[in-house]
């Protein structure tokens, strides 16, 4: 009697049952989180996060972690509790499986009951017992350009901080930009902000942030902005985001000559989009207009766009684009200041 042969599918649904077997009877004590990929590869070990499209693994066998796509990943076993974030807002806790009925579907089973879902529908995943290194990013990059013509040097770093709450996150930046050249003053620019936002339901959300600018070029000894506002994101998915916000600045400026401080009330509405499945190469670019309410006519606009490349371990190399508008600076001040910067730099 010829034996019969079980369809594929089924045998796929078995695939799930026989790694958690294995993995149970060989790490009894130990997190076991399991990870099935699209052309089944079977990967065993602690999930550190998933971000940006990509997810991280530990496991005993590999001297750094795994980073691989979110997207060819087929199915999720943990028993871990996260903080898990969809792509239409929501932001649940709970442990993540896949539905073993339907390998398409993962069950995220929370203290109120198991919520169904899809692996492309899930943003974020981050271990709730995370201590606060692991919700933290951080990076620093360096740049120099030298022209022997007229001596032209020029000095940039970068440094950016951020921390992702359950339902709230922070982000801090640093940027400066020294150059000097023979029979020129010396120019700096120095941009500095902190911006914290408050998650909502829905994908919407609060922001309030401060920031703070010094530019030769347009006779700024300081600009003080404070803005609050209310934002959303239009796009939340595994390879993209974009978010648009409006609301109130306050903007207070002091001059380099004798100039009278000037103080003036501004709407903002902005946009930011950040693309980070492109391979090796991600993008985030954001533009914000600031139509003035208590100088009649007055219009300010910021642009800013990072193209950055990712190297072997962390490190990266990057160009960015930085445009300041004002329609009505002071006398003897540029309309427009721009500075291009190429770095290398690491992150966290």
């Amino acid at each position: 009697m010829t034996p019969r042969l079980l369809p594929q599918t089924s045998i796929r649904n078995f695939i799930p049952i026989i790694v958690l077997a294995f993995s149970n009877f060989f790490q009894a004590d130990a997190q076991t989180d399991s990870l099935i990929m699209d052309n089944g590869h079977v990967i065993i070990g602690e999930i550190k996060s998933m971000t940006r499209g990509v997810i991280q693994v530990e496991t005993d066998y590999s001297d750094s972690d795994f980073k691989i796509e979110w997207n060819q990943v087929s199915q999720m076993f943990s028993d871990q509790f996260y903080l898990i974030t969809l792509s239409n807002g929501a932001r649940i806790n709970g442990s993540i499986n896949t539905d073993s009925g339907n390998i398409e579907s993962v069950l995220l089973n929370t203290d109120s009951g198991p919520i169904k879902t899809t692996i492309d529908e899930i943003v974020y995943v981050k271990p709730l017992e995370g201590d606060f290194i692991s919700r933290m990013s951080a990076s620093v990059s360096v740049g120099y350009n030298l022209t022997k013509s007229n001596n032209l040097h020029q000095f940039s770093s970068r440094v950016n901080l951020g921390y992702l709450a359950n339902v709230w996150s922070l982000k801090l930046s640093y940027d400066a930009v020294r150059s000097s050249q023979d029979d020129v003053p010396d120019v700096k620019r120095t941009n500095a902000y902190a911006q914290y936002n408050y998650f909502l339901k829905n994908d919407w959300y609060l922001l309030f942030n401060q920031e703070f600018l010094q530019n030769d070029e347009q006779l700024l000894a300081l600009r003080s902005t404070s803005r609050a506002g209310l934002g959303k994101y239009i796009i939340h998915t595994n390879s993209s985001t974009l978010g648009m916000s409006a609301g109130a600045n306050w903007n207070n400026e002091r001059f380099t000559d004798e100039t009278p401080n000037r103080n003036s009330a501004e709407a903002f509405i902005g946009a930011q989009l950040d693309i980070f499945d492109a391979g090796d190469l991600s993008l985030l670019t954001s533009a914000t207009a600031y139509p003035s309410l208590t100088e009649s006519g007055r219009f300010r606009a910021d642009f800013k766009i990072d193209l950055k490349y990712d190297l072997p371990y962390d490190f990266f190399i990057s160009l960015g684009f930085t445009n300041n508008y004002d329609n009505r600076p002071i006398e003897g001040a540029s309309e427009n200041d721009y500075v291009f910067q190429t770095s290398f730099g690491w992150e966290l």
